[in-house]
C-alpha cells in the first residue's frame, strides 16, 4: 500500500492506496473534520458517538467495513486510525449533517477517476503532485527542483535494477552511501537534523538540498555506467565516487557563498528541532 496526502479545499486528507485492490481507503476521521467543520480531537469524538450510533441502528456493517491501519499524525508519529474505501466514506457522508457533504462527494469521485487516468497516462501523475505541492505552498522554483531531481533519481534507480541491484533495502544502502558521502550525513542523521519522522526527506529538502542530491545521483550514474557496475560491490563503489563529486562541489559552493547547503529548515509548521549535527566535510 502506498500513503499519500490529498487536499480538499486546504485541508489535510490522509489516504492509502491499494495497488492490488485497486482501491483507494481515506481517514475516516478526516473526512469527518471536514464535514463537522472541527478539529482533529473534535472529529475523532463524533466518529466514535456516531459510530455506536449506527450500531445501534442497525448499520453496523459501515462500521464493521472500516479497517484500522497506521497514517502518519500530525506530530510525525503512525498512529493507527480508522480507514474506508470510497462506497464506505459515502455512507459514512449520508449520516453526518453538513454542507460539505456534496462537495466531498464530488471530490471523492474525482479522486477514483484521476488514479485511472495515471494507470493510462504516468505524466497525469506528475501533474497532480505538482497541484498538491502547489496546494502545499511550495514556490514555482523549489517545485520545478523537486521533480528535476525525481527524474534524475528515477534514472539512477532504472539503472540499479538493470544491473543486479534489488529494490528496498540495497536501493537503500545504495542511497545512503550516496548521501553520506555529499552531504557528511546519513540520511537518518539528516531526518533528524530538520525534526523529520516518516515524511520524505526530500520534501523538506531547501532548493540548494535538492540540487546537490540530484548532482550526487546523477554522477553515481554516469560513474557506474562509465565502468558498467554491476552487483552491489561495483555499485557502493560507484556510489561512494559520484557522492565525493557532489561534496567537492558543496565545500566550494559553502566557501564561495558562506552558506551551508545542509541545514535544519523544514516545511514542518511546528517542529523540535534536536540539537545540530555535527557534519563531516
Amino acid at each position: 500500500m502506498a500513503e499519500e496526502l490529498k487536499i480538499f479545499e486546504n485541508k489535510k486528507i490522509r489516504s492509502v492506496y491499494d495497488e492490488e485492490k485497486e482501491t483507494w481507503y481515506f481517514s475516516v476521521i478526516d473526512i469527518v473534520a471536514i464535514l463537522i467543520e472541527k478539529d482533529y480531537q473534535t472529529a475523532r469524538k463524533y466518529w466514535n458517538k456516531l459510530a455506536q450510533r449506527l450500531r445501534d441502528e442497525g448499520s453496523e456493517q459501515t462500521v464493521t467495513n472500516c479497517h484500522r491501519l497506521k497514517l502518519q499524525a500530525d506530530d510525525g508519529k503512525m498512529r493507527k486510525t480508522d480507514v474506508a474505501d470510497i462506497k464506505t466514506i459515502f455512507r459514512i457522508i449520508q449520516s453526518v449533517p453538513s454542507k460539505k457533504a456534496e462537495p466531498i462527494k464530488q471530490w471523492l469521485a474525482k479522486v477514483g477517476q484521476e488514479r485511472v487516468k495515471e494507470m493510462a497516462d504516468p505524466s497525469t501523475a506528475i501533474d497532480r503532485a505538482r497541484e498538491t505541492y502547489k496546494k502545499l505552498g511550495r514556490s514555482e522554483k523549489w517545485i520545478q527542483q523537486r521533480m528535476t531531481g525525481q527524474e534524475t533519481r528515477n534514472k539512477l534507480t532504472d539503472y540499479w535494477k538493470d544491473h543486479e541491484i534489488s529494490e528496498g533495502e540495497e536501493y537503500a544502502i545504495l542511497t545512503n552511501i550516496i548521501h553520506q558521502e555529499w552531504s557528511g550525513l546519513s540520511v537518518k542523521e539528516h531526518k533528524n537534523l530538520k525534526g523529520l519522522k516518516s515524511q520524505n526527506l526530500r520534501d523538506h529538502m531547501s532548493e540548494a538540498e535538492l540540487i546537490f542530491t540530484a548532482l550526487a545521483e546523477l554522477s553515481t550514474r554516469q560513474v557506474a555506467e562509465s565502468v558498467n557496475a554491476t552487483g552491489m560491490e561495483e555499485n557502493k563503489n560507484a556510489a561512494r565516487k559520484g557522492g565525493k563529486v557532489a561534496n567537492r562541489a558543496r565545500i566550494d559552493f559553502e566557501k564561495t557563498t558562506g552558506r551551508k547547503v545542509v541545514t535544519d529548515k523544514n516545511f514542518l509548521s511546528t517542529s523540535k528541532k534536536p540539537k545540530q549535527i555535527k557534519k563531516k566535510d
